[in-house]
């Protein structure tokens, strides 16, 4: 039976428009009042009693309003201070609204700071026991899952060390194991799992997808735009305090990093051809196969893609970028000059250039879009010029396997037991 990937995204889609709301916030306000003149000790708050009293409202929350459907895996991106961690507080209830509303519909897991929930005086088996309980389980439950936490979190021989001993690392992983055991229906995870250590991050990333297969509506915090286009059903973009955008998490991404590097980032050009203005100017792209330009392509064969660049300002060791995304808009391929060359020269005004890519094309069947771009040496981050979805093609296969990629592999069947090793 063949798995048509479009097909169950849409259903997917279809199912969480028909959904009940889980979590509402409706014209949710939150700020907090940063004092001019900082106390430090009683003894000076004593000597100075009349000391300026002055203070700098921080409004972390203006006007935020979202609806998450039962189900849905929703992402929350923004820029350090922009309140993506007060938001996920207040809907644990950590912090107050100064105004607004918000409500929740079943049981909370917040998974939102390093140590919070934790007594750093207890040991790993009593810290697991009081947390798990204050999210709903009994304590007979919480002492028959204790087990699995700590074999999830791999702190088998720590259990009797107090946590104030453990690593950051080793909290986030305890952590981790307690909010995601406790049969939530709503999981709030904020950005500490970049503490973790990369085996563990993959190990979190298999508990997300569980939890999405089974319907478990999740709340994540992440500056990784790359986690929010793989897990995330929608997206919202917060900015000091408000919501500039709730949307697709391609689109949301694009806006993030607009953001973050100023406006040339991601932004269209206002017109072709040499009086536009721009530094540069990507003009066209195009697909190769043995030499020749293509427009479909099998399964496994060479692919070349093209793109022509046009400099109109001197521009030194510009970076050139490709990406390549799938017909549901993931990522599936991306590659930049500066991860294979340190230079790649010096470019004059008037002098065009032919960047060209080549991969073997294992990919899954279906239609892909190509997204060139130029940028200033340094990151890749300040880009010159980008062209998102400009050229497309077509792959196709005599199967359809469900996964990113098909690229050859093999199968082999030994009779009789393994011998042990």
């Amino acid at each position: 039976m063949q798995i048509d990937v479009r097909s169950r995204a849409e259903g997917r889609r279809a199912l969480l428009e028909s959904a009940p709301p889980a979590v509402s916030v409706e014209g949710a306000y939150k700020t907090f009042r940063i004092p001019h003149q900082q106390y430090h000790t009683l003894k000076e708050r004593a000597l100075h009693p009349f000391r300026s009293r002055t203070y700098d409202a921080f409004h972390a929350l203006n006007d935020v309003s979202l609806t998450v459907p039962r189900g849905e895996f929703f992402g929350i991106v923004g820029r350090n201070g922009s309140g993506k961690s007060t938001l996920l507080k207040c809907l644990a209830g950590i912090y107050r609204l100064d105004q607004g509303s918000l409500s929740l519909e079943g049981r909370l897991s917040p998974f939102i700071e390093l140590g919070v929930g934790f007594n750093p005086d207890l040991a790993a088996r009593d810290n697991v026991i009081i947390n798990a309980v204050m999210m709903g389980l009994t304590r007979e439950e919480a002492r028959h899952r204790f087990d699995d936490i700590i074999a999830f979190a791999e702190l088998e021989e720590f259990i009797d060390l107090k946590l104030k001993n453990y690593s950051s690392g080793m909290a986030v992983r305890l952590g981790f194991a307690t909010a995601t055991q406790v049969d939530a229906d709503i999981l709030l995870v904020d950005e500490v799992l970049a503490v973790g250590d990369a085996a563990f991050q993959q190990k979190c990333f298999e508990v997300f997808q569980r939890l999405k297969d089974a319907g478990k509506t999740i709340l994540f915090v992440t500056h990784d735009m790359g986690l929010v286009e793989r897990f995330c059903d929608r997206a919202m973009l917060l900015e000091r305090g408000r919501v500039l955008l709730v949307g697709d998490p391609h689109e949301i991404g694009l806006l993030y990093h607009q953001v973050n590097f100023g406006d040339p980032v991601h932004k269209r050009p206002e017109a072709d051809g040499e009086g536009s203005g721009k530094p540069v100017e990507i003009r066209t792209c195009w697909f190769e196969a043995d030499g020749n330009a293509v427009i479909d392509l099998p399964n496994g064969e060479r692919l070349g893609i093209l793109f022509e660049v046009r400099f109109n300002e001197r521009i030194e060791d510009p970076v050139f970028g490709l990406s390549l995304r799938n017909d549901v808009g993931h990522t599936v391929f991306a590659t930049t000059s500066q991860w294979e060359h340190a230079a790649t020269g010096s470019f004059g005004p008037g002098e065009t250039v032919t960047v060209r890519v080549d991969v073997d094309a294992w990919f899954a069947p279906g239609r892909y879009e190509a997204t060139p771009s130029v940028a200033r040496a340094g990151s890749g981050a300040d880009a010159l010029d980008l062209r998102e979805q400009m050229a497309s093609f077509i792959l196709h296969s005599t199967r359809v396997t469900g996964g990113l990629i098909d690229p050859p592999h093999s199968f082999e069947i030994e009779r009789g037991a393994a011998e042990e090793r």
